[in-house]
């Protein structure tokens, strides 16, 4: 297996010189956009796409940051061939600094490694979770997206990223318990935010446009007609061999093989996502303070 860590001075140097050329050319104000990657189920392949997803915004000219936030099974880094030295527990217990946990991967995005730093998020007293929140708003000057892999399943604290989020993006496959299961995703939001969400569906391993289409249809349709939710379909992500090569190298297929099936389902998926993200004027309420309070009222705390 090819060894893809660098040494922790190096990866530290490569760090300090991505979030300094950030910081110097930071945007406007208009605020992070947050986009949570949901699943119905595991096994849909719900990290890879979102870490692809990533290193494809980062070619529009986004700057993304990773939150892995799956409590259960978090494996950014094992998919991107990295060994996280530190997580966003050790920003919780105030150990260390955002610019510390943040990890360099390819292609210029930025991985927060979420570990039980997610859960001590959801026990932390209101004092204590304010003052994390301003240590969080560091992320503002170095990424316009935070993108956040969650858990699957309909867990109350993995779907409380999707209800905190500016944008839902719902991963399912043309597998009848995938589709139900992301049915079952999309009930649970619809109830918690009284339907009013904003959710992309993708379909992913579809072996073509047409069963993509037909999955979409299907679910947009039960959708609109039972929960009274509009669901926008962002397309579908075919089947291809090299999606697997690339995990067994512990690469985004995206970077090992730039031109494959896959790489141009998901540059689409990016460049769609970065042109409404450039056109449509930003909602008020937008960043990484909105997105971490919601979050923390999601998980039970706050008002």
């Amino acid at each position: 297996m090819r060894e893809r860590v660098a040494p922790h001075h190096d990866q530290a140097g490569e760090l300090r010189r991505i979030v300094e050329s950030r910081r110097r050319g930071v945007r406007g104000l208009s605020g992070l956009r947050s986009i949570a990657v949901l699943s119905g189920k595991g096994g849909v392949g719900k990290s890879n796409l979102a870490v692809n997803l990533a290193m494809a915004l980062s070619k529009t000219g986004k700057r993304v940051v990773i939150l892995d936030a799956d409590l259960g099974m978090a494996n950014v880094d094992l998919l991107c061939g990295i060994s996280p030295k530190y997580t966003l527990a050790h920003l919780v217990k105030g150990q260390r600094s955002v610019d510390e946990v943040l990890v360099a991967l390819d292609n210029g995005v930025l991985l927060l490694p979420g570990g039980p730093g997610v859960q001590e998020l959801a026990e932390l007293g209101d004092d204590a979770q304010s003052l994390l929140i301003d240590k969080l708003a560091a992320l503002e000057g170095v990424a316009d997206i935070l993108l956040i892999d969650t858990g699957a399943g309909i867990h109350r604290n993995t779907l409380s990223f999707g209800v905190a989020a500016d944008l839902t993006i719902l991963i399912t496959t043309p597998e009848p318990t995938s589709i139900r299961d992301a049915y079952g995703v999309l009930k649970t939001l619809a109830i918690n935010t009284g339907s009013k969400i904003e959710i992309t569906l993708v379909v992913n391993m579809a072996t073509s446009r047409s069963e993509g289409s037909e999955v979409a249809e299907r679910i947009q349709m039960a959708a609109n007609q039972f929960l009274s939710l509009s669901v926008a379909y962002g397309g579908a992500i075919l089947l291809d061999e090299n999606v697997g090569k690339a995990v067994r190298m512990r690469i985004p297929f995206f970077l090992a093989n730039p031109t494959c099936q896959a790489s141009r389902d998901i540059a689409a998926l990016a460049a769609e996502l970065a042109r409404i993200d450039d056109e449509v004027e930003p909602p008020a309420g937008r960043g990484v303070k909105s997105f971490f309070f919601r979050l923390a009222r999601s998980l039970g705390l706050g008002g």
